[in-house]
C-alpha cells in the first residue's frame, strides 16, 4: 500500500470499459500515488500495455495484454491487492 499521506482521490478520471481490456478491482488503491505506482508497475512490467487506473471506483483496466496471471503479480508485487473486477 502506499505510504504518501494524501490517500483522497487526486485523480478524476474514470476507467473506460473497453470489450479488449482487462479489468481489476485494487480495494487498497487509495489515492493518484497509489494509481500511478500501479500503471508503472504494469505498463514497466508488461511493454506495450495501456493502464487506466481510478483510485476513486478501484478499478484499472489494463489494454494490449489478456495475461492476466501476470498483471496480477505484477500489481502484487507493486504491494497492492488485485481481484476481479
Amino acid at each position: 500500500m502506499c505510504g504518501c499521506s494524501t490517500h483522497q482521490s487526486q485523480n478524476d478520471q474514470t476507467v473506460s470499459h473497453h470489450p479488449d481490456a482487462l479489468t481489476l478491482r485494487v480495494e487498497d488503491m487509495t489515492c493518484g500515488h497509489c494509481a500511478g505506482t500501479i500503471k508503472k508497475a504494469i505498463e514497466t512490467g508488461l511493454p506495450g500495455t495501456s493502464v487506466e487506473a481510478d483510485p476513486a471506483s478501484k478499478l484499472v483496466s489494463v489494454r494490449g495484454s489478456t495475461d492476466l496471471i501476470s498483471i496480477r503479480a505484477l500489481v502484487s508485487e507493486a504491494g497492492y491487492t488485485p481481484t476481479a473486477a
